[in-house]
């Protein structure tokens, strides 16, 4: 059997092109004892795939110039020599950016999405949604009543944050790019307030929906998104900061060092900050992540959204633009 496949063609420099990837055929075989062949459904993009790209030292080893690109992706089991899994199972695993795979059963998960769309195991009830979910419930500890702000509301992450918050009563307002996505934050997911991060008034409006100021910031922007809240974050506010997504395509040319001034406010206003990668937070939060918060998306009380792409050769314009903010929630790839 062969799999499509589209690998690292080389590294970029700054913003990622088509260049930067290639499409190849790849001799997949037949599985072995011990592992099952996969048949891809939905590929999930995200923004850590950028880092993959790069040689820099990271939490993660890069993926190699010439490798199949990294990413996780809900599959059909099409054979298995696994006692655990059957033909026809709806799985995720790791498999990259690829139409079938075969690998160690010991790599897949089964899909439980308490009767949602099996693609929600990629998104709300998947790795975004557990970043959510863990950077909020171990770092974040919103209280009732306060103010909870988040970058990027109307993603896959963001969109959860702030549903979270005012599940245990506090303020959520939202910050996203553009019309649509700053009215489906207010209107449908029921944000108390959102600002538009492309506004030239900005900063002063944000400032005018937080006027007893930030108790938790959930940082996925950096930029000058951070410059607009860092000055509101109030005393003890807690900082969680799981992407800088403003940041992933290189630092900008003459931008200022914002060094000196956080590390001054943190000592001054006693504040919290701490990043995290998700799976820190898997052997102690990931079952109750999923009981609490599948039945929930299951029966619509948890709203989500998903921006499908049709073909794993748009794989790579849609990653591209998922980076410049062309999605409209959690981006995924229908494979076949």
């Amino acid at each position: 059997m062969k799999s499509t496949a589209i690998v690292l063609a080389s590294r970029p420099t700054g913003t990622p092109g088509p260049e930067n990837f290639r499409t190849e055929e790849i001799d997949v075989g037949a599985p072995l004892d011990g592992q099952v062949s996969l048949r891809v459904l939905y590929l999930s993009l995200d923004p850590y795939m950028r880092g993959r790209m790069s040689d820099a030292k990271s939490y993660a080893e890069p993926v190699p110039v010439g490798g199949v690109m990294e990413g996780e992706t809900v599959c059909e089991v099409m054979q298995s020599r696994s006692a655990e899994f059957r033909e026809g199972d709806i799985v995720r695993a790791m498999t990259g950016w690829r139409t079938h795979a075969v690998i160690d059963a010991r790599r897949v998960k089964r899909v439980n999405t308490y009767g949602a769309p099996a693609s929600t195991a990629l998104g709300v009830l998947g790795m975004p949604g557990f970043t959510a979910y863990g950077g909020m419930k171990v770092i974040g500890q919103p209280k009732s009543g306060e103010t909870v702000v988040v970058a990027a509301a109307s993603g896959p992450v963001g969109s959860l944050v702030g549903q979270l918050a005012m599940r245990v009563g506090a303020r959520a307002v939202g910050i996203a790019g553009g019309r649509d996505k700053c009215d489906y934050v207010k209107t449908e997911l029921g944000f108390e307030a959102v600002v538009d991060h492309r506004s030239p008034d900005f900063a002063s409006e944000l400032a005018a929906n937080c006027s007893n100021g930030i108790d938790v910031y959930f940082e996925n922007v950096g930029g000058h998104v951070w410059d607009a809240v860092f000055p509101l974050l109030n005393l003890y506010a807690r900082v969680p900061v799981c992407g800088l997504i403003a940041q992933y395509n290189g630092s900008v040319v003459g931008e200022q060092d914002r060094l000196p001034a956080t590390m001054s406010a943190i000592l001054r206003r006693s504040l919290l900050l701490r990043g995290f990668i998700n799976t820190e937070f898997v052997p102690t939060h990931y079952e109750a992540f999923q009981q609490e918060l599948g039945p929930l998306v299951a029966v619509g009380e948890i709203k989500y959204r998903e921006d499908v792409v049709d073909g794993l050769d748009n794989a790579p314009e849609a990653f591209i633009g998922m980076l410049k903010g062309s999605n409209f929630g959690k981006l995924l790839v229908r494979v076949s």
